[in-house]
């Protein structure tokens, strides 16, 4: 059975888990076109997730600067700053209902994408927050179902770092791409999980 709840002592013990994988950093069309592409070609289910500039300052917000893809360990992560906006070809994946993605709190994510393009219409997503309650998970931070599950640690100090710097440091792409590749992770999983239930 998977634990309800994990408490603050208990989460901090865990080992901090990193990401192992590739990152493909994308930041102008034509890369954004080769890298939807690769992810067609892989025909698996994709992570998604955003990063946005923090703001410390009432009353200002930013636009989302990252959108964060994933197929298998390979993270991919579009800079929409530097684009100056979603690219197409990373709209019409969004707009895919053939190809699932995976993401967790989406409808936040969906509502600041909306700030670069308000006809944006978001199709074939799994929203993680609603699969985990079917499994009596009452925790909704992407860190702690994926610590109820691996028993590990996902660190979010790189969380209100400067997602619009320039160039990203190696800190910052390595957990944008993992929160990418946690949501499909925790969706396999559940998936198992369940699967192993039904055949008991």
């Amino acid at each position: 059975m998977i634990p309800h709840k994990i408490d603050k002592e208990e989460f901090s013990k865990l080992p901090i888990v990193s990401h192992s994988g590739n990152v493909v950093v994308v930041n102008d069309e034509v890369q954004a076109e080769a890298a939807i592409q690769a992810i067609r070609d892989a025909h698996s289910i994709v992570g998604f997730d955003t990063e946005t500039r923090p703001a410390f300052v009432k009353g200002v917000t930013y636009k989302v600067c990252l959108v964060q893809l994933s197929v298998g360990n390979t993270g991919y992560l579009f800079r929409l700053n530097l684009m100056n906006g979603i690219p197409d070809c990373l709209k019409n994946l969004l707009e895919d209902k053939d190809v699932i993605k995976v993401g967790l709190s989406t409808h936040d994510d969906f509502q600041n994408l909306h700030k670069w393009d308000a006809d944006l219409t978001p199709r074939g997503f799994i929203e993680l927050q609603l699969l985990v309650k079917g499994y009596g998970i009452e925790e909704m931070s992407l860190s702690k179902i994926y610590a109820l599950l691996f028993k590990k640690r996902i660190s979010k100090r790189q969380r209100l770092t400067n997602w619009e710097a320039p160039s990203l440091t190696d800190k910052q792409l390595s957990y944008a791409a993992f929160d990418a590749v946690a949501c499909v992770e925790i969706y396999t999983e559940l998936t198992r999980m369940g699967q192993q239930i039904i055949n008991q």
